[in-house]
């Protein structure tokens, strides 16, 4: 049962990662890439590691995609914007990452439900792993959290130029002006 489980997983992982390259909006290809990380946790999941499973969730498909879509938030500048955030309300939008997001909500609830209480107590705890994280690979977890923050200042002085360089057109204009009057 758990092999199937898992060829299922891996053909959302797929299908997912499929879709998020070959969507020219990138906003949807964000939420199908979403949809992939998710996948992976999955397998990661049935494969016996639920700690990798959870930190693929949290820190991968939850910290990394946010980043990613303030990023696309701050860069979607303009009128076109406005039509942007329209059409990524429409439903349409949303069933192909909906669908398969519940056929891993299937499969996590088939497993879970499959689950002794002998495994179950196995699992390792939110205390166990903030004694990993912030005892022996402390320094780690810092320098990822600098990487992070570079990335976002980074991010923000691009969206910042982008958005300096579009009044240069309106000051030609401005300063073809200036000419008229001077002269």
């Amino acid at each position: 049962m758990e092999l199937v489980l898992f060829y299922i997983s891996s053909a959302v992982a797929l299908f997912a990662t499929v879709f998020a390259l070959t969507r020219s909006n990138a906003a949807h290809a964000l939420i199908y890439l979403i949809v992939s990380l998710l996948a992976v946790a999955v397998i990661f999941f049935l494969l016996g590691a639920p700690f990798a499973a959870a930190l693929e969730i949290v820190i991968y498909a939850g910290a990394i995609m946010v980043l990613f879509v303030f990023v696309i938030m701050m860069l979607n500048l303009g009128e076109e914007g406005e039509e942007r955030e329209r059409q990524r309300m429409h439903p349409a939008v949303w069933i192909g990452p909906a669908l398969l997001s519940a056929i891993l909500l299937v499969e996590m609830i088939i497993v879970l439900s499959k689950m002794s209480d002998q495994q179950t107590g196995a699992l390792i705890t939110a205390k166990q792993v903030g004694i990993s994280l912030f005892g022996p690979y402390v320094l780690a977890v810092e320098i990822a959290s600098m990487l992070l923050l570079a990335g976002l200042v980074g991010a923000y002085h691009v969206g910042r130029r982008f958005r300096l360089s579009e009044p240069d057109d309106q000051s030609a204009v401005v300063s073809g002006d200036d000419k008229q009057g001077g002269d």
